[in-house]
């Protein structure tokens, strides 16, 4: 049977001006595979990094179907199927192509949705929820770590900061002033990020002990440079944006860019514990704000913009 669906792609790279809203056929879910009807579908940074070429320009790759995460009903369930029923709410990652009103998945990467995730906050749990357990495991932090975060409130920096004082680990995090109530609330010491960081963090440290973890999501020199100058362990020291000073520093690259490590099987194994984790509460999923398709191209400058406070989100 056919069905009809929206999707969001890229149609050339460069900024957010080249998305387009498209129909598409999702396709029956074949073995394994699930349809589902997508309710959210989560915002990440790689969704704008791929379309501007930081991952290449091959033409091939064009139109490019963006979204990696989505919640959402399963409507149909292909042959082999063992867990999932059609009318079962599941979160979803990682997926191709999710910005879209449907979309054919593998069981595999699916999970219930937690009764007390909403949505557009269950579409907002795994991806940043995996990175940040990638970044806590390659860096070993564990209780007694002071633990340096570089971007506390974006969406990977308030799952790390959850995640690292959930391990007894103390946290300083950094952010601009207005979310610092938020910091405080989750559990970590808050600083601001700009001229004289790096005086801030040592008077912080202070209080909290010696740094000894830097986990950084916003890839600026000022949070490498601050990072390196206070942990001395380089191994200690992570980066999911700053591919380009990773090498010469010597400080472990994560994800999806250039040279990086980007830690997949550990990123899978986290998905039940994130769910489980959401499910009675214990972490917290911040939706700053969402949107429908249509205006996809809004919420990517917002997220290129970088203020926002937890994640953006995209309801069809």
């Amino acid at each position: 049977m056919a069905h009809t669906s929206r999707a969001v792609v890229a149609s050339a790279y460069g900024g957010p001006e080249v998305l387009r809203l498209v129909d598409v056929d999702p396709g029956d879910p074949g073995p394994g595979n699930v349809l589902v009807e997508v309710r959210a579908a989560g915002v990440n940074p790689t969704d704008w990094k791929a379309y501007a070429g930081v991952y290449g320009t091959n033409p091939a790759n064009l139109p490019m179907r963006l979204g990696y995460e989505v919640s959402g009903v399963v409507s149909a369930v292909g042959p082999s199927v063992r867990w999932l029923s059609p009318g079962d709410e599941v979160i979803a990652w990682r997926v191709t192509g999710g910005y879209a009103d449907r979309i054919v998945v593998s069981e595999q990467v699916t999970v219930r949705r937690p009764a007390k995730l909403d949505w557009p906050a269950a579409a907002g749990l795994l991806l940043a929820g995996a990175t940040a357990v990638h970044t806590l495991s390659a860096t070993g932090a564990r209780d007694g770590d002071v633990v340096l975060v570089h971007g506390g409130s974006g969406g990977v920096g308030r799952m790390v900061v959850q995640l690292a004082v959930l391990r007894g680990a103390q946290v300083i995090a950094t952010a601009s002033p207005q979310h610092h109530g938020d910091l405080r609330d989750l559990g970590a010491n808050p600083v601001a990020y700009g001229e004289g960081l790096l005086e801030r963090v040592h008077e912080a440290a202070r209080q909290t002990g010696e740094v000894t973890v830097a986990i950084d999501t916003v890839g600026t020199d000022e949070a490498l440079d601050a990072s390196v100058a206070v942990v001395t362990d380089r191994d200690r020291i992570a980066t999911i944006a700053g591919f380009g000073r990773a090498g010469e520093l010597g400080i472990r690259a994560l994800g999806g860019g250039p040279g990086a490590d980007p830690g997949t099987a550990v990123r899978e194994a986290a998905r039940a514990q994130l769910a489980e984790l959401a499910a009675d509460g214990t972490l917290d999923v911040r939706v700053a704000r969402t949107y429908p398709l249509s205006d996809v191209a809004d919420a990517h400058r917002a997220g290129q913009a970088g203020h926002t406070a937890g994640k953006l989100v995209l309801v069809p």
